[in-house]
């Protein structure tokens, strides 16, 4: 059976597919290879760049065009043939390695030092790098996109309702007021965290040999300072240093990076269970779109489909990002290979995330505001404003005042008319009486339209 969106096992390559494309060049086996091919050619070019090591000659200017041109132009048809090598080879790193030989050896200048092509290293020198490739790539090209969008989104509607009341819920219950602007705010404050700590997380790589101290390298050429020769190759990559590695990177670092990932998703489910919420009673609606269906029985239904469906997948990203942060910096004495299959599953956690986002954005491009609702609910739940009575009295010593808004208040639907007969009765100064008379539970809202307009790193 040919592979397709309708064949694939996966919904990430699925049902799901062309809103993961954009991952495909990135983290697809052919992502994989065409990173350690750019690896081995730029390590060979920098050992040719070395005068401590004479054994390999400088390369010329037509030498140097041909590597660039075999980076550049480096495409499914080279990802193939490595793919047919090691079909022989029954190893994916020393396949690339046999293709570049082949590749070099229609190049008369280049066949002559092709022994230098993974000269000293070992499969993880590659392999760690071409991740942390992959990493920075997803970063800088999908994810820190996505959450700028998503955090737009959601600051737009921060401003936009910055001054609306709405009424808060504590343990499910009818409890003080806030605005639907700050709420939003609050999310927003919590991804832009997450955002800034992805930005700023450093991606670490070595290139260090078989257990993580040069042994091949200083005894094949003892002249060369390999510690400084290779910091600067890795920094060349745009990454950093890791000195202290077995045969592996810990990958300590990848998990920091998953687990940042974790919490902007979980601050996502948070987010998406409660408009969830919040459109089952009635403050949002969704705009209908045309030939849509609700439900295959139901033709009133509009359902919360997109949030729903970032859940979801949101919930599947974190499985496999946990997995992934728990299991990677785990390894057996200097090496084991239980690493390796684990890494390839980054880009199905990687497309989980992507679908989740693409469903958020969709969904709350859907969401309408019902002020009325807003509005209807604060009307009816005037016994919120028990907590400032009962805060008002305890500042004028009137004895307690807690146990007689419990009294009045608790379980029960208080009207406005009984609430102002017992402000009216209360021994307080006439101020501070007309005060909490003047009080509303749309009025009942603390400082929340002024933080819903503060920057959030205010």
């Amino acid at each position: 059976m040919q592979l397709s969106p309708l064949t694939a096992i996966s919904s990430v390559d699925g049902r799901y597919a062309t809103r993961t494309a954009s991952l495909r060049n990135i983290f697809s086996e052919h992502g994989l290879i065409r990173c350690r091919t750019i690896i081995e050619i730029r390590w060979f070019k920098a050992l040719s760049e070395c005068d401590d090591i004479p054994q390999v000659s400088t390369l010329s200017a037509a030498a140097n065009d041909f590597l660039k041109k075999l980076e550049n132009d480096f495409g499914l048809e080279d990802s193939a043939r490595i793919k047919a090598i090691e079909a022989t080879t029954n190893h994916d790193v020393k396949a690339v390695e046999y293709y570049l030989k082949e590749r070099f050896e229609t190049h008369d200048e280049l066949q002559k030092s092709a022994e230098f092509i993974h000269f000293a290293c070992t499969s993880e020198d590659i392999n760690n790098l071409a991740y942390a490739l992959m990493l920075r790539s997803a970063r800088e090209q999908i994810l820190l996109p996505v959450f700028a969008d998503i955090q737009s989104v959601l600051h737009s509607m921060q401003i936009e309702f910055a001054d609306l009341p709405m009424l808060s819920r504590t343990h499910g219950q009818a409890a003080s007021p806030t605005t639907l602007g700050k709420e939003f705010g609050n999310v927003v404050a919590r991804l832009e965290r997450q955002s800034k700590q992805l930005k700023a997380q450093v991606l670490l790589g070595k290139i260090n040999g078989a257990v993580g101290n040069f042994n091949a390298h200083m005894s094949a050429c003892p002249a060369v300072d390999w510690s400084h020769f290779a910091q600067q190759f890795v920094s060349s990559l745009g990454l950093d240093w890791n000195p202290w590695t077995t045969q592996i990177e810990p990958h300590d670092w990848l998990a920091e990076y998953f687990h940042i990932l974790q919490r902007y998703n979980t601050i996502l489910i948070d987010l998406c269970r409660d408009i969830w919420a919040y459109i089952s009673i009635g403050y949002f609606s969704q705009k209908t779109i045309a030939g849509e269906i609700g439900s295959s029985t139901m033709p009133h239904k509009v359902n919360p489909i997109d949030f729903e469906n970032a859940e979801g997948n949101l919930g599947l990203a974190n499985a496999l990002l946990g997995h992934l942060a728990d299991k990677l910096p785990v390894s057996r004495w200097q090496r084991d290979l239980s690493d390796s299959t684990v890494l390839r599953s980054i880009g199905a956690a990687a497309g989980h995330c992507v679908i989740a986002y693409s469903s958020l954005l969709k969904g709350m491009d859907k969401l309408q505001v019902n002020q009325q609702s807003l509005a209807r609910d604060l009307d009816l739940n005037w016994q919120v404003l028990a907590e400032p009575i009962q805060t008002v009295m305890r500042l004028y010593g009137i004895e307690n005042p807690y146990e007689r808004l419990k009294e009045l208040t608790r379980g029960k639907s208080i009207s406005a008319e009984v609430l102002a007969e017992f402000i009216a009765a209360l021994d307080i100064p006439e101020a501070a009486k007309q005060d909490l008379l003047d009080l509303t539970p749309g009025t009942y809202t603390g400082n929340a339209a002024a933080m819903a307009r503060k920057p959030s790193d205010q």
